[in-house]
């Protein structure tokens, strides 16, 4: 063939397999998408102050604990349809992250489920959370859906089956919210702003009823106290069930989410 030029030929990764059937099943999801700033300046502030006296804590595993908190206070967020009539609601929140690993010489993200969020420390949710950074694997098939070890066969004919059966296996584990919950949690957070600095907000897809996207941190003019003042500011994207809950109700929740960052919550 003429004018193809250099090319390189590069292994495709495997962990892209259950990201693009994730994919396809989260465009299925009635998702209401809301795109909010959050003034962070002060609670950036008391995080630094805690890093001068020695207290280990870090800004994602404080954001993780605001919204946990948020979503107890408003458990109807993470809530997922059982059937027609009912919503299963659990009292647990447990919220899955995403941490880059390096599995055969290649960073790869590898999802991670923090469990019982909601009884936990900030201090509590960031030690469990580099430790998740430390803990050793020996393939991606190890790590795929959460925390809990999976089974390595069943995870290597997973990725083997053609995908109108992989759909399936999707399909049928996200209509049972107790399947669910046992291997991806029901909140998802994203921190693609940590990879590097982009001003504005990132769309994510997803297939848990509660998604968020954090993007990053820009300083820009602020009005305090009817002043301008140089401020910190934090994109955040939200994902929300339509099918669980209505605007309203996910806007109030919002803003309490809202008040919990923008007051330093647990911090002080």
């Amino acid at each position: 063939m003429k004018n193809i030029g250099k090319y390189r030929i590069e292994e495709f990764p495997i962990s892209r397999i259950s990201t693009i059937d994730i994919g396809e099943a989260g465009l299925k999801k009635h998702h209401i998408k809301a795109l909010i700033e959050l003034d962070v300046t002060e609670p950036r502030n008391l995080i630094r102050e805690k890093k001068n006296h020695s207290e280990i804590i870090s800004f994602n595993s404080w954001l993780i604990k605001c919204i946990s908190h948020a979503v107890e206070e408003f458990n109807q967020l993470h809530g997922i349809r059982k059937g027609k009539r009912n919503v299963i609601i659990f009292d647990d929140i447990d919220i899955s992250i995403v941490i880059e690993r390096e599995v055969d010489g290649k960073k790869v993200p590898l999802p991670y489920v923090l469990r019982k969020t909601n009884e936990k420390s900030i201090a509590e949710i960031n030690a469990e959370i580099k430790n998740g950074q430390k803990q050793s694997i020996e393939g991606e098939e190890d790590y795929v859906l959460g925390q809990e070890k999976k089974n390595k066969a069943l995870m290597k004919a997973y990725y083997w089956l053609p995908g109108f059966l992989r759909r399936l296996v999707w399909k049928g584990m996200i209509s049972s919210p107790f399947l669910t919950k046992q291997n991806m949690g029901t909140v998802m957070i994203t921190s693609i702003g940590m990879m590097g600095k982009i001003n504005g907000w990132v769309m994510p897809v997803g297939i848990h009823p509660l998604c968020f996207a954090i993007g990053s941190i820009v300083k820009k003019p602020g009005i305090v106290n009817d002043k301008i003042e140089i401020r910190e500011y934090l994109y955040m994207t939200v994902l929300v069930d339509h099918d669980i809950i209505d605007g309203a109700p996910a806007v109030r929740a919002l803003s309490k989410l809202t008040e919990l960052v923008e007051s330093g919550y647990g911090l002080s």
